[in-house]
């Protein structure tokens, strides 16, 4: 940044769930890493989760801090358990917000287009401001012309796959892997709003990654966008990967030494996300599937759907009879009950696939470690996701997921332990698919490193957006 002008204050406005607050956390200490005077926006439980991060980044001289949003007495939205849905309502954080704005005045906020009230609220006050979606430049593309040829009513059945018209590659879909709101005519309005009259997009995403639809998402749809990911790259040393979103389940250096035991590429890592909820019955089927595949594992098991109080804390029938005594025994795998680091566990050296959820996070971790993935979207926008993965990017199988289920939705078992098995064995095997699937995944790994360095396109990308606030200055 030009020296003689005071630094650029972007203030960020993350919203309260972990898939979301952890990439723009991320972002922010990105920015502060290029001189801008970063302020992480939070409530006292929600800034819980990154402030240790934030303050060794403070402790390294960078210009960060966080402002702690004052609510009445005893109320909080957010908890450190990272489990805010999409829906959950944030209008409480309205006025403190909209008062900390007309006080400080920074020459940009980049809000949470979750924050759903925030983009009119923003705009009365006339501060700039960009909004942050937390997904890549491939899905908008789906979903916009997904809104504009309406493909999926022209087919006779949920299973019938039809082809997303106007896109640079091949993608096919099904009705049934589609959103329900968007089977019955397209986005909510709500969703697509606050990007109408903001300053451009921020995207967590690398232009190597989807050159052809950064290029259709700026020049065919008109957006204003700067990719500066993947952003989890920032985490650059063991605490701030270990302490990244929660406290790990079971301490970094226990798996990091089971880890440490294994071959090179030998180990599947299994995550559904913070958000997921799994039948128990889809457990059953994982763990038989995993035991059949013969291949090491680490598992995270995150949230289990329980249908009723009985259920409720009971873990029973969730994996099969000895399972777990048979994995220790044997050291082929390894369960963690909750929170785990991932980005610890994707770039261990003994880690050669990655089982997904395909949430935007977690398939760009993937993509940045070099590890190629099975694909498993359940929510959100993770079907298209998937497409990316295996048939452009063509670093991941299918497991054969085709019903996307809302967050409310109850859960079966979709997945049987024979497709499971199928895809470990495909994915992890040593045969010339998995090895082009490993090679074309090592490749975009190394390119991810190298665009956030100096020189890199996401580098550049923040660089000129900070030149672009700076220059507004004068205007």
């Amino acid at each position: 940044m030009d020296s003689n002008s005071p630094p650029v204050e972007i203030f960020f406005f993350p919203f309260v769930g972990g898939g979301h607050q952890i990439p723009m956390i991320d972002m922010a200490r990105i920015f502060a890493s290029h001189g801008v005077r970063a302020t992480i926006i939070a409530t006292p439980k929600h800034a819980l989760s990154f402030q240790k991060s934030i303050v060794r980044d403070q402790n390294s001289s960078l210009p960060i801090s966080i402002h702690i949003l004052k609510l009445p007495d005893g109320v909080d939205i957010a908890d450190t358990d990272m489990s805010a849905a999409p829906f959950t309502d944030t209008s409480i954080l309205q006025e403190p917000l909209l008062n900390l704005l007309l006080e400080r005045k920074p020459d940009c906020i980049i809000h949470d287009v979750f924050h759903r009230w925030s983009a009119e609220a923003i705009d009365r006050i006339g501060i700039l401001r960009i909004t942050f979606s937390g997904n890549g430049c491939f899905p908008r593309c789906v979903q916009e012309n997904m809104a504009r040829y309406k493909p999926h009513e022209k087919v006779g059945s949920d299973l019938e796959p039809f082809v997303v018209p106007g896109l640079p590659d091949r993608i096919e879909l099904t009705r049934s892997q589609l959103p329900f709101f968007a089977r019955q005519g397209g986005l909510p309005r709500r969703m697509t709003k606050p990007d109408e009259n903001s300053f451009g997009v921020a995207v967590n995403s690398f232009y190597e990654l989807e050159p052809a639809y950064v290029e259709y998402f700026q020049k065919e749809l008109g957006n204003k966008a700067w990719l500066v990911g993947p952003v989890s790259l920032c985490n650059r040393n063991v605490e701030d990967k270990a302490e990244r979103g929660q406290k790990t389940a079971i301490d970094e250096q226990s798996i990091l030494n089971w880890l440490n035991s294994k071959e090179p590429n030998s180990v599947l890592y299994i995550s559904f996300g913070s958000l997921a909820r799994l039948a128990p019955e889809q457990l059953l089927e994982i763990a038989h599937g995993l035991e059949a595949s013969n291949h090491p594992f680490i598992w995270v098991i995150g949230k289990i759907f329980q249908s009723t109080e009985k259920e409720q804390g009971s873990q029973k029938n969730w994996l099969p009879n000895g399972f777990e005594d048979r994995i220790k025994e044997s050291q082929k795998g390894l369960i963690i009950k909750g929170w785990a680091p991932q980005l610890l566990i994707l770039e261990h050296i003994a880690v050669g696939g990655f089982m997904t959820h395909c949430g935007w996070n977690s398939t760009l971790e993937g993509v940045s470690a070099g590890v190629p993935m099975i694909t498993w979207p359940i929510t959100a926008e993770q079907f298209t996701n998937e497409k990316l993965i295996t048939d452009v990017l063509k670093i991941g199988v299918k497991v054969g997921s085709m019903e996307w289920l809302s967050w409310s939705s109850e859960p079966s078992a979709a997945v049987k332990r024979d497709n499971v098995e199928t895809a470990v064995k495909r994915l992890m095997g040593g045969d010339e698919e998995a090895a082009e699937m490993r090679s074309r995944a090592k490749d975009l790994g190394e390119k991810a490193k190298r665009v956030v360095e100096e020189g890199g396109s996401s580098y550049n990308d923040a660089n000129a957006l900070i030149q672009e606030l700076q220059s507004r200055r004068g205007n």
